[in-house]
């Protein structure tokens, strides 16, 4: 398997720690609002990963924090009146709703907050002040940039040209225009820890370091998120981790390309977001799970309602051909398979490894979906009611098995009472008509979606099946 490693600009061969295990770590949400699809992004990119790895063979440790703390948190809270706590909880509940809508939910993945590692945070600031690395002003303490000697190696970004652009926002308190906040003051009214320096709170760069270090180790396999963040945000991560351990933050970088709207990124702060909450009242949440795995993730993704409705059609396309092997298989007989049979299980089998082959080639969904569409393409185009049950199962377990690997098609087709009597009323109207080829077509595609009719001298009776 290769990814494309920022750090070093190229596709290199995944070679982990540990043989057959990861140590991933994906930067989570400030909770303080409802995530908007640009959130989504990196949460479902790299949530198809970690189902990729498992799928692969290897022992998944995989940690998406949330920053519980943080000005936009205090900020909220103090407009409405409320702690940051119940702000923090507040999102946090609503975050995990839309998680599992999304595909998200794995008991296994860790959702450490930055507030229960305050004392660990203390502890590696101090650390490093005892290195030199730090200095505190007045209760804040900042990191010295200048003892990272390769600092911006994984922005690419110049220091001298950072420092001279910097000049303008100087701070007094500062030895370098871009030494980076440690541990912030608090002010009056503001939550506040006892800490070496006084009253104050962890600064954003730090939580992940000390998250990640203390739940993965000094050297994790993975450390992703979205572009955004490769600076200063990973920047300083890696700044303030490789210089208090000596020893490299993370082997492997990655970082998904955004979701623009009218080719501007989308993010809160230009207006142009859409919460994952407001797309649900119209579209699935799989579907946007759908719509985003559709593409590579180191490729620019423009959201708008036709990119979704036409996702939304993608999806039930490959609905469609589940629910056509399920109805075949349910009317299949245990003939014996013939060379043509054979040939259509390589063919499967074939983009089985297609699948396989473009995940392992930086994760691109994008030609493992196509793949899921030529098995589908393939089912429906050659496979009938003659066709050998073996060849029909396997087909069907090996399209399970790669959706499953994306988190998709895993949803029921839950057909309500009210439904099912209509179309049968209209299968009745069919009938009447003499137009028998209709009602035939009423009743087999209710018994795709689970619901057998029987035509009794009562009526029409029907059941789950």
């Amino acid at each position: 398997m290769k990814l494309y490693n920022t750090l070093t600009r190229k596709k290199e061969k995944f070679i982990p720690i540990e043989d057959k295990k990861v140590k991933m770590y994906v930067c989570g949400p400030t909770v303080y609002d409802y995530i908007h699809v640009g959130n989504a992004r990196p949460m479902v990119t790299f949530d198809a990963l970690r189902r990729y790895f498992i799928y692969r063979g290897y022992d998944v440790k995989y940690v998406v924090n949330f920053t519980d703390i943080d000005d936009k948190i205090i900020e909220k809270a103090q407009k409405e009146g409320l702690t940051y706590k119940e702000i923090a909880e507040r999102y946090i509940a609503e975050f995990k709703k839309d998680a599992e809508g999304l595909g998200l939910y794995d008991e296994k993945t860790w959702h450490p907050r930055a507030t229960d590692y305050v004392d660990e945070i203390i502890e590696f600031v101090d650390d490093l002040i005892e290195k030199q690395a730090a200095y505190n002003v007045d209760g804040n303490v900042y990191f010295d940039i200048s003892k990272c000697e390769d600092y911006g190696k994984l922005s690419k970004r110049n220091i001298d040209e950072l420092m001279d652009g910097a000049r303008v926002e100087i701070s007094e308190e500062k030895k370098n225009p871009i030494d980076f906040v440690l541990w912030k003051k608090s002010k009056a009214g503001e939550p506040s820890w006892d800490s070496p320096w006084g009253g104050g709170r962890p600064g954003w760069h730090i939580e992940c370091s000390v998250m990640a270090r203390e739940l993965l180790g000094d050297t994790i396999d993975i450390h992703a998120g979205g572009e955004d963040l490769q600076f200063p945000h990973h920047e300083n991560e890696i700044a303030q981790s490789e210089t208090l351990s000596g020893e490299t933050f993370a082997n492997y970088w990655l970082h998904n390309s955004m979701i623009y709207v009218d080719d501007r990124k989308m993010s809160k702060s230009e207006g142009n977001f859409f919460t994952v909450r407001d797309i649900e009242k119209v579209f699935d949440l799989e579907v946007i799970r759908f719509f985003i795995l559709s593409s590579h993730y180191r490729s620019p993704l423009n959201f708008s309602k036709d990119s979704i409705a036409q996702a939304e059609r993608g999806l039930e396309r490959l609905y469609n051909g589940k629910k056509n092997l399920e109805y075949l298989l349910d009317r299949a007989t245990k003939q014996e398979m013939e060379s043509t049979d054979e040939e259509s299980l390589k063919r499967v089998e074939g983009y089985k490894q297609a699948f396989i082959e473009s995940m392992d080639d930086d994760l691109n969904t994008a030609d493992g979906i196509a793949s899921i569409f030529d098995i589908v393409r393939y089912s429906n185009s050659n496979f009938g009611e003659k066709t050998p049950k073996k060849l029909l199962q396997y087909t069907y377990d090996i399209l399970l098995e790669l959706t499953g690997v994306l988190g998709i098609l895993s949803k029921e087709d839950e057909i309500l009472e009210d439904e099912i009597l209509k179309l049968i009323e209209e299968r009745a109207d069919a009938r009447a008509n003499r137009d028998y080829e209709l009602a035939d077509r009423i009743r087999d595609d209710l018994y795709k979606r689970g619901i057998a009719l029987e035509d009794t001298q009562d009526g029409v009776k029907w059941k789950r099946i």
